[in-house]
């Protein structure tokens, strides 16, 4: 882990997407954190060892689902699938599929294997799977603020961790999508072992793409500046209730990611930045989200 010394940071973004917004001045005490994301070893070691299952390895209750086939209610997780070619951009059902059998060990499907991508980032992790990891570790999830200042590497202001081009020289700086989205990736095509980037400021990797993080707090569509509404992070109002309940959902909770992944892309989700954040229900892992771990100083 690196330590993290604690200072003020403005964060948040004007620039970008409204849920950025506004930026404010936050004060984080100093905190470790993980240089890496977690991996497939890491977390097979945490498996071997507790026997945990994760969400995407246990069946899916009827109740939650009224009037589904009891044949469709089998252990999966949502798998990025590449177009043909160009799509529909509003639809994100056009390249995300819900793949029976895909789990942590299994990225894929019943298939396919870590046997070769044991120091990948793991994927396909719920909140609940990160934190069951956190607790064996002895360590805890980062929050929002903590994750967005250490992947800023002391570049306060900055829209990116290495500068204000998305790609100086035209060189990618971290694992994020590369040509025109879904179809045409001319980077890494998925995920890439940690540490293939280079480090930010503070020598942490993969702080920015690769795999999204879980982080402790709810999402707000904005941010709530703690002179706003003044609780601990990761125990503010899910203000995102209402539209949860308009999807069907109303009772899981949306926690925040951050860093972004492989699959951001300027053309369509220009969130391989410090500052950009994205909901995500409690119970869902996807073929692109993992995370790192943090302890207090």
């Amino acid at each position: 882990m690196v330590l993290i010394p604690g200072g003020t940071f403005l964060m948040g973004s004007e620039e970008f997407y409204p849920d950025e917004r506004p930026v404010h001045e936050r004060a984080v005490e100093s905190f470790h954190i993980d240089r890496y994301q977690v991996t497939n070893e890491q977390y097979a070691a945490f498996v071997d060892a507790t026997g945990y299952v994760t969400v995407a390895e246990r069946g899916l209750d009827p109740a939650a689902f009224p009037g589904a086939d009891p044949a469709d209610l089998v252990p999966g997780s949502m798998v990025f699938t590449p177009t043909s070619g160009p799509t529909d951009l509003r639809d994100w059902r056009n390249w995300w599929r819900w793949q029976p059998g895909a789990m942590w060990r299994r990225p894929f499907g019943p298939e396919s294997s870590i046997d070769d991508r044991l120091q990948h980032p793991v994927v396909h992790i719920a909140f609940e799977d990160a934190v069951a990891y956190a607790e064996w570790a002895g360590m805890r999830l980062p929050t929002e603020a903590e994750h967005e200042y250490a992947a800023r590497g002391g570049r306060d202001g900055a829209r990116f961790a290495w500068g204000d081009e998305a790609y100086p020289d035209g060189v990618a700086q971290a694992n994020s999508w590369v040509g025109r989205f879904p179809y045409d990736n001319q980077g890494v095509g998925g995920t890439a072992p940690v540490g293939s980037y280079p480090p930010n400021g503070y020598g942490l990797f993969d702080m920015i793409a690769n795999v999204w993080e879980w982080t402790t707090d709810f999402y707000t569509p904005r941010h709530v500046r703690l002179s706003d509404h003044p609780v601990d992070a990761g125990k503010r109002t899910n203000l995102l209730a209402a539209a949860s309940a308009q999807e069907g959902f109303p009772d899981i909770p949306r926690r925040v990611l951050k860093g972004g992944s492989h699959l951001c892309s300027p053309d369509y989700c220009l969130r391989f930045r410090p500052a950009a954040r994205s909901p995500q229900a409690e119970d869902t892992g996807m073929s692109h989200i993992g995370f790192r771990l943090a302890r207090s100083a």
